[in-house]
């Protein structure tokens, strides 16, 4: 133990020593002039024609360098920008083992934990989505060269997929940790992330990079290749690159700290439970609770069963994926040509294939959900020969014979530009530009279960066939007279034939579609203003026309319900016509508590074909009071439509992490009686029920055509320390503030249930399915809604210190800290807001830590650099989404604090380079968290979650 608490304490120092006195700043450089990265070993990214790839410009006003980056349509001084921008190089990225950008910003602290990464394969489709503020995948804005990106729509929501953009073609991404609307759209509510693309490039390079677990697992490779060449002396260029890269996926059973997840978190004194309730050999029970009989897989009869046990229960995780299983295509070309300093013609087409594979237990059958018609319950006539009981009786079973689910999802995705840009007249520039965009998608499921035909296997014939909840009789006929049937014996093995019978393999599509038009003029010099040491008065504005639709088409035997679910078609889409307008004054600079005083407003006009007109504005000012010191701040306002696929994303069933009240009703405490009341309302006897589905909750997720706008509010307040006596010191501290009214979004399946068995709030009953015959929950609607509110706030503590040690040596150190300070959330208009900070809403499978750290230490001699990169998580409580979860009555109540360490050493040889890294080195495992289905929250801890990798990298440049 003492050894430990040593440990524990000399990591506490060494995120101190990186941190103090308040030293952080990860990669927050927002006033750096320059997106590429230092000169050093390993951030080589091509022989790219720097001025032209970053604007760079000069101002008159200071004989400064000047440069246009994310948050602002016009070029400014580094001195100038008052909002808070992060900037990551491509050094950065290639020091750790992301091969993907998803990968790289999970390590974010300001990335939240809603984002959807390649560690959730349970519907996660491949597709990788970020997430700013932990504030949601709609509500950022992800940009290339800062033009819209066509989305990528999956199951349930959509999003710019990272995974569709290749790593090694990325020159530096800027993060705008502050509201965007007023200048990028509706979607920029908690952010904007610009990623910059290597282009004009003169020389050719190559790009390989393997990697694996300490286990041989998860293994990835990669290889990339560009070629950029001039033409016309110069006055063009054409840029070709390609990469190709490969994830293996891994399986739960491959990590022993997953390999038996807790079904649920115990109360004290409590054994845990482990596995699904949904066994391998049919399971029987009575719907009047007088028996609960598990098969012996003889065939039934008198001797054929015994008392449902624990060690019945289905080992499901011996099945199923960890981590998906992806493998990616991309091709790109784009280039330009001067005509003259008036037009410059620039385009780009991008192109990629991706494929994601997972696997997930064979299906249980235990009946059907809204809105199929077919019997909610799996039941076993009291006429079937079978039947020994001389009652319907309840059936639950997993498809072993049928086979695990095998999970294929495929995404093509192009993006096509084109634009000119140039000079009107003196300072006046304009760029117009049309992109693009179509994403299409195919999902297949195979060794689904056909639940008709499992009905009439068994002869089972509803008397109204139009009623899920309708009485069934015994009709061998309905198998007879279909092709193929063969009444079986649900107490036996199914043979091959038979089990062919029930098998389906499900395909569905959906597309995504953009068209965008931007034109823009602006001039960062329109006028001087009057007075000694005034500064430049800077003007930009545009105009956009935007059209997105998005459409998911099930497969046709999904549709009308015979796989025992319901889907159906669904698409929209909506025409926005928008203007926008910049105007930036810089009011004094050069004097005494002056060096810089500049105020910049924003404002956009939207017009949407479905919710009509919107107006946003941001007003932001930046005093550098001297060279060592400057605030700034910013105040803006949101109005967010619904995403497609908040709209009109396809539904489905999924099962989630939960207790039904009815089989808990003792934990609820001064609530008891009335779960008590409200089950027994539904004819459910608690001292006799008998859960099949012990620790999960069927949940109906997917959109709402319904939805209504969000507005918000945010504002930033900060300083920028740059002290002279300490060359190489940059510090920044921001405060943040955000609040969303209308808020979109879903609650927790537990909550919604919680709130109408305690009767806390009955509205939410009516979001509860009626329980099938037997009982048993079908589903709980947890599709997007309007929810109440949602306000959080936190602290941004950044710091980037260079320092040379000598005549070859170099030391960077970097930190980026973000400590939140508030997270409320109001679940429904009118109601209290509930408090989530500090808390991990662990069924849902996202929290919201108190601090979270990244820093990173650089020492570079000569031609070698060495890199220690250090990740700390804090602990949180565990919240069901109603409630904290209690230490004197739950086995677990709170997770523990996390740091994780990476370790790259690269050499560079002339025109190569060769680095090998190590990622998490002291193998730390995520920590313990119950009731999930892996036993850890995948969205928290994805690189513990891996284990310790190992990877090593080469380049070359011609």
């Amino acid at each position: 133990m003492a050894k430990k608490t040593r440990l524990h304490l000399a990591q506490a120092a060494v995120v101190s020593a990186l941190a103090c006195p308040v030293l952080a700043e990860a990669q927050t450089v927002p006033q750096t002039t320059t997106t590429s990265a230092p000169s050093s070993v390993a951030g080589d990214t091509g022989n790219a024609k720097t001025a032209k790839l970053l604007g760079t410009s000069k101002s008159k006003a200071s004989n400064a360098e000047t440069v246009t980056v994310v948050g602002s349509a016009l070029s400014q001084a580094a001195n100038q920008n008052a909002n808070p921008v992060q900037i990551i190089t491509a050094k950065q990225i290639q020091q750790t083992s992301a091969v993907t950008i998803g990968d790289y910003l999970q390590r974010l602290p300001s990335v939240g934990s809603q984002a959807q990464q390649n560690t959730v394969p349970n519907g996660g489709d491949g597709i990788a989505c970020t997430d700013i503020r932990n504030l949601g995948i709609n509500r950022v804005l992800v940009l290339i060269d800062g033009k819209r990106q066509v989305q990528t729509f999956g199951n349930g929501g959509s999003c710019v997929n990272l995974n569709a953009i290749p790593i090694d073609q990325v020159a530096s991404i800027e993060i705008l940790k502050d509201g965007g609307s007023e200048l990028y759209g509706a979607d920029a509510v908690s952010g904007v992330i610009n990623i910059k693309l290597k282009h004009d490039i003169n020389g050719a390079g190559i790009d390989l990079r393997g990697g694996t677990t300490d286990v041989w697992d998860g293994k990835t490779g990669k290889l990339s290749a560009y070629k950029g060449m001039d033409f016309a002396q110069g006055r063009g260029n054409i840029t070709l690159f390609g990469q190709y890269q490969v994830t293996d996926g891994i399986m739960q059973k491959d990590r022993p700290w997953a390999a038996r997840p807790w079904l649920s978190n115990t109360l004290i004194g409590q054994q845990p439970s482990f596995g699904s309730g949904l066994t391998g050999n049919t399971r029987v029970i009575d719907p009047n609770g007088n028996f609960d009989l598990v098969s012996n897989g003889t065939g039934g009869g008198p001797n054929g069963f015994h008392d449902k046990g624990p060690s019945d229960n289905f080992p499901y995780y011996n099945y199923q994926s960890l981590t998906n299983e992806l493998q990616e295509s991309n091709l790109s070309a784009d280039g330009h040509f001067d005509v003259n300093d008036h037009a410059q013609i620039y385009g780009d087409v991008r192109y990629t294939h991706q494929t994601a594979a997972n696997q997930l237990a064979p299906l249980g059958v235990e009946g059907s959900s809204t809105p199929s018609t077919l019997p909610s319950a799996y039941v076993l006539p009291a006429g079937n020969p079978y039947n020994i009981w001389g009652e319907d009786v309840d059936l639950y079973k997993r498809a072993v014979e049928v086979g695990p689910r095998e999970y294929k999802e495929s995404f093509d995705t192009t993006q096509i530009l084109g634009g000119v840009r140039g000079r009107i007249v003196g300072h006046w520039n304009y760029d117009a530009s049309y992109t693009y965009g179509l994403s299409r998608g195919e999902f297949t499921t195979d060794n689904m279960v056909d639940y008709g035909n499992a009905l009439r296997q068994l002869g089972v014939q509803q008397v109204d066939p139009t009623n899920p909840g309708s009485a069934v009789v015994y009709n061998p006929a309905v198998c007879q007279q279909s092709v193929g049937c063969n009444l079986t014996n649900p107490f036996a093995p199914l043979n091959l034939q038979d089990a062919a019978y029930q098998r389906y393999n499900q395909v569905d599509h959906d597309s995504y579609q953009m068209r965008d038009f931007n034109l823009r003029v602006d001039n960062s010099e329109v006028a001087h203003l009057p007075w000694a040491h005034g500064g430049a008065f800077g003007l930009a504005m545009g105009l956009e026309h935007r059209s997105e639709q998005a459409n998911y088409s099930p497969d046709p035997v999904a549709e009308v319900g015979e796989l025992g679910g319901g889907a159906s078609y669904t698409g929209g889409g909506y025409d926005t016509t928008e203007a926008y307008i910049e105007g930036r004054l810089q009011l004094l600079h050069d004097v005494p508590f002056a060096r810089d005083l500049t105020v910049d407003g924003q404002g956009r006009w939207s017009n949407y074909n479905t919710f009509g007109n919107a107006y946003n504005w941001k007003g932001s000012i930046n005093w550098a009071v001297t060279r060592d010191i400057r605030f700034r701040g910013t105040l803006g306002t949101s109005f967010r439509a619904p995403a497609i696929s908040e709209l009109y994303a396809g539904r489905g069933i999924g099962y989630y992490g939960g207790t039904d009240p009815c089989e808990a009703v003792s934990s609820y405490g001064q609530y008891a009686g009335n779960v008590q009341a409200r089950c027994a309302a539904q004819g459910i006897n608690t001292a006799t029920f008998t859960n099949a589905n012990t620790g999960t909750i069927p949940q109906l997720v997917g959109g709402n055509p319904s939805l209504q706008p969000e507005i918000g509010r945010t504002y930033t307040i900060g300083t920028v320390l740059t002290p002279r006596w300490t060359p190489g010191l940059e510090l920044d501290i921001e405060y943040w503030h955000y609040k969303i009214s209308n808020l979109i979004g879903t609650l927790p399946g537990q909550y919604i249930l919680d709130q109408c068995y305690t009767g806390q709030n009955l509205a939410y009953c009516s979001d509860i399915a009626a329980r099938s015959t037997s009982g048993q929950l079908t589903q709980v609607n947890t599709t997007n809604m309007n929810l109440g509110g949602l306000r959080t706030s936190g602290l941004d503590i950044d710091l980037h210190y260079r320092v040379r040690l000598g005549a070859h040596d170099t030391l960077l150190l970097d930190n980026n800290l973000q400590q939140l300070i508030g997270y409320t959330e109001q679940n429904y208009p009118g109601g209290p807001w509930v408090n989530y900070i500090g808390r991990a809403i662990y069924q849902s499978g996202y929290g919201n830590p108190r601090l979270r750290d990244y820093a990173s230490a650089t020492w570079t001699h000569r031609n070698f650099a060495l890199t220690y990169m250090l990740n700390y998580t804090a602990g949180m409580t565990l919240n069901d989404g109603t409630n904290d979860l209690s230490c004197k009555q739950y086995s677990f109540c709170s997770v523990p604090g996390i740091f994780s360490h990476d370790v790259t050493a690269a050499y560079r040889f002339g025109r190569w380079n060769l680095q090998a890294g190590v990622n998490n080195l002291l193998d730390k495992r995520p920590p313990f968290v119950p009731g999930t289905g892996i036993n850890t929250e995948n969205s928290l801890y994805a690189s513990e979650m891996i284990g310790r990798f190992v990877f090593m990298d080469l380049t070359a440049r011609f």
